[in-house]
C-alpha cells in the first residue's frame, strides 16, 4: 500500500528537446547531479533520493523512503524543519547544519514546489565543504601577499643568520647561547615563510598511480624517527586496496602532518597514547568537484585516529583554515596546507570527533587508479 497518497510520486519534469535517441532520461539526469536531491510528499516524507543524496545521508533510497526528511536531518534549524513539515512553498536557506549518522554537515538547501502535483516538493542539499572554489581565491589573496614578499624577507634573514654565526665565533662560551638563539629564530621564521609560500602556490604537482600503503609506512617511519616517546601506531590496512591517483610526495607530506598531529594529541592523553592508521575501500563515495565540472569518485579512504583530547570545539569548524591552531606554539598552517595538497589531488579531507569513544578521526578520500591491485 502506498504510504504517501493514492497518487504516484511525480516524475521531475524537464524541457522536451529533440536530441535524438541518446538523450538522457529525467531519471538519468537527476542521478548524475553533483548535489543531493530528494522528492518529498505533502507530509514531508521522502519518496525518492538520488545517488548523491544516498551518499550524503549514508543510507540507501530504500531505507530513506517513508522517513520524514526533518528526522533524517538531525538537529536541523527549527525554522527550516517547520517549513519542511508545514509549508509547501519555495525555500532557499544557506549554511544549514545537521547531523547524519555521527557527522555534522553544512549545506545550502533549496525547496522547489511541483506545481503540477500540489504538496510535492523537490529538495536539494549541496555541501558547503565541497563548494569552495571561491574560497580558494580568497585563500590565495590572503596568502598571496606574504608569498610575493617572501624572497625579499629571506634576503635580510640570511644576512642576520650569517652575522649571528660570525658573532658566535667571537663571543665567549657563556654568551654563545644568545647567538644560537638568533640563528634558531631566523631558521624558524624561514621555515614559516616556506610553508606560507607552499600554501599560496597555484602550482599543482602531477598525479600518478601510487601504492597508498608504501606512502603511509614511509610517513610513519619519518614520524617515529623523531618521536622520543615512541607512541604506538597501529596499521589496519586493507591488503586488496587498489593504487590511488596521487602525487607520492604530496601524499606522504599529508600523512606525515596528520600522523605527527595525532602523535602530539595522543601524547597528552590520560589513557595509553594510541594512534591507528586505517585503509579501506568505500564504494559509492563521490566528490562534487565543481571546479572540474564533474563528479570524482573517491573510494580510497585513509583514516588517522588518535585517542587524545581532541581539538577545541570552538575551533573544529575552522581547523583547515590558515593561522588556526589549538597548539600553544602552533602556527596554524599545517592543516591548511594538508587541505590544499589533498584538493590538488582531487581528494577530500574531513575531521570528526567521536565524543563517546574519545577518538579523533581525520579521513582522507582519494581517487582510485583503474589499473592493478596492491599488496599491503
Amino acid at each position: 500500500m502506498n504510504r504517501f497518497s493514492s497518487a504516484e510520486p511525480p516524475e521531475m519534469p524537464i524541457p522536451e528537446v529533440d536530441q535524438g535517441p541518446e538523450q538522457p532520461t529525467a531519471e538519468a539526469q537527476i542521478g548524475g547531479l553533483l548535489f543531493a536531491m530528494f522528492l518529498i510528499d505533502g507530509e514531508g516524507r521522502i519518496a525518492q533520493a538520488n545517488h548523491a543524496g544516498e551518499n550524503l545521508l549514508g543510507q540507501s533510497e530504500k531505507r530513506l523512503k517513508g522517513k520524514l526528511l526533518v528526522e533524517v536531518l538531525q538537529g536541523v534549524d527549527a525554522r527550516v524543519a517547520d517549513r519542511l513539515n508545514t509549508d509547501s512553498g519555495a525555500l532557499v536557506a544557506r549554511d544549514i547544519r545537521f547531523v547524519a549518522g555521527e557527522t555534522e554537515t553544512r549545506v545550502n538547501l533549496t525547496v522547489s514546489p511541483l506545481s503540477t502535483h500540489p504538496g510535492w516538493r523537490a529538495v536539494t542539499l549541496s555541501e558547503i565543504t565541497h563548494e569552495e572554489t571561491a574560497r580558494d581565491s580568497d585563500l590565495g589573496a590572503t596568502i598571496g601577499a606574504p608569498s610575493i614578499l617572501a624572497h625579499e624577507i629571506k634576503n635580510p634573514l640570511s644576512a642576520i643568520r650569517g652575522a649571528g654565526q660570525l658573532v658566535a665565533r667571537k663571543l665567549p662560551h657563556k654568551d654563545k647561547k644568545l647567538a644560537r638563539m638568533i640563528t634558531d629564530e631566523v631558521d624558524r621564521i624561514a621555515r614559516l615563510i616556506d610553508r606560507m609560500q607552499q600554501l599560496g602556490s597555484t602550482k599543482t604537482e602531477p598525479s600518478a598511480p601510487c601504492n597508498p600503503h608504501e606512502a603511509i609506512r614511509s610517513a610513519i617511519a619519518t614520524v617515529r624517527a623523531g618521536d622520543a616517546a615512541q607512541v604506538s601506531i597501529r596499521e589496519e590496512f586493507d591488503p586488496s586496496l587498489p593504487p590511488v591517483m596521487a602525487n607520492r610526495d604530496a601524499l606522504e607530506q599529508v600523512l606525515i602532518n596528520l600522523v605527527s598531529n595525532a602523535r602530539d594529541a595522543a601524547s597528552g592523553s590520560d589513557d595509553k597514547p594510541s594512534i591507528a592508521v586505517q585503509t579501506r575501500f568505500v564504494s559509492g563515495l563521490a566528490f562534487s568537484a565543481i571546479r572540474l565540472g564533474r563528479s570524482v569518485r573517491l573510494p580510497i579512504e585513509i583514516t588517522v585516529t588518535d585517542n587524545g583530547a581532541g581539538i577545541d570545539p570552538a575551533l573544529r569548524e575552522h581547523v583547515f583554515e590558515p593561522f588556526v591552531s589549538s597548539k600553544q606554539s602552533g602556527q596554524g598552517l599545517g592543516l591548511a596546507l594538508v587541505r590544499k595538497l589533498v584538493r590538488d589531488m582531487n581528494g577530500s579531507i574531513t575531521h570528526e570527533r567521536d565524543v563517546k569513544r574519545g577518538l579523533t578521526h581525520f579521513r582522507l578520500h582519494l581517487p582510485q587508479c583503474q589499473t592493478g591491485r596492491n599488496d599491503a
